[in-house]
């Protein structure tokens, strides 16, 4: 079992190094299988307040599997996915309770158009997000307050998803996902279908936002410089379990398993050799 943990300024720690943050999210163990098929095998990580985790992997290691069962959308066979110490895995019944749920965990996907209503202004998403989770608060400024945390402003709360630009949109998801207080974002290839410029942007955005707030950040990616920018930590997994773990500086440039240095070696470069490449993998 992998595990790794993000650490800061919250909780001291041994005399010489740094303090640890408190844990906000913690999986424990998680499996998940599709028949025959082990999508994730014995998966164990913690992720501290606002710290910043990437899972990364080619398609069908497992990555988006384990962030779905984070955030719930899918149920682990066994295993325990934890917030703030509390079972997620823990059923109470009442809306009040689904909708607490609910907040502690928010996703951000990779095409939000996909995930806004066409019909409905930004303004109006955001306030049905609002009525939904805090009904007696002051909508009208949490809205003014949510367009400008994410770089947006009343022209665009006016508007259709259509009439935004890709950078937009994914911008809007981000201000639904922060409306509600997560305690933990999760952004599944949440920069993979935006320009290269537009990625800078909203990478920085998220950079302001983890450094306002608490709230931890989960991302998965098969990106590796999107790691590099923004995580403090990454998985690396393949085959449904953790290859290899730890601090990303380190992971990054100094890895362990030749898996993690295959996925470096496939980064095109400068005298880059897909075909030794693509030999290496048939041999791992």
């Amino acid at each position: 079992m992998a595990e790794t943990v993000l650490e800061s300024a919250t909780v001291p720690g041994p005399r010489g190094r740094p303090p640890m943050r408190k844990t906000v999210l913690e999986a424990v163990d998680l499996r998940r299988a599709y028949g025959n098929v082990q999508a994730v095998d014995d998966v164990s990580f913690r992720l501290a307040e606002g710290g910043s985790l990437g899972i990364v992997g080619e398609s069908g290691s497992g990555k988006t599997t384990t962030a779905r069962i984070v955030v719930g959308l899918e149920h682990a066979d066994s295993g325990r996915v934890l917030i703030h110490g509390r079972d997620r895995g823990e059923h109470r019944r009442g809306n009040a309770h689904r909708l607490a749920r609910a907040r502690e965990v928010q996703m951000v996907f990779q095409d939000p158009f996909l995930s806004l209503d066409p019909r409905t202004t930004v303004g109006a998403a955001l306030r049905e997000t609002l009525r939904l989770h805090f009904p007696d608060g002051d909508h009208d400024r949490r809205i003014a307050e949510l367009l400008e945390q994410v770089g947006l402003g009343s022209r665009e709360a006016d508007a259709l998803p259509r009439k935004l630009s890709g950078g937009q949109r994914q911008r809007v998801a981000v201000a639904r996902a922060l409306a509600v207080e997560p305690a933990v974002l999760v952004l599944d290839e949440a920069v993979a279908a935006l320009d290269v410029s537009v990625q800078a942007q909203v990478l920085n955005l998220l950079a302001d936002i983890r450094e306002q707030t608490c709230i931890g950040y989960l991302f998965i990616t098969h990106d590796l410089g999107v790691v590099r920018c923004v995580t403090d930590d990454v998985i690396v997994m393949r085959g449904g379990r953790i290859a290899e773990a730890g601090p990303t500086a380190r992971v990054l440039a100094d890895p362990q398993h030749p898996y993690t240095r295959l996925l470096l070696e496939s980064v095109p470069r400068p005298g880059w050799d897909p075909r030794g490449i693509a030999a290496a993998r048939r041999a791992l």
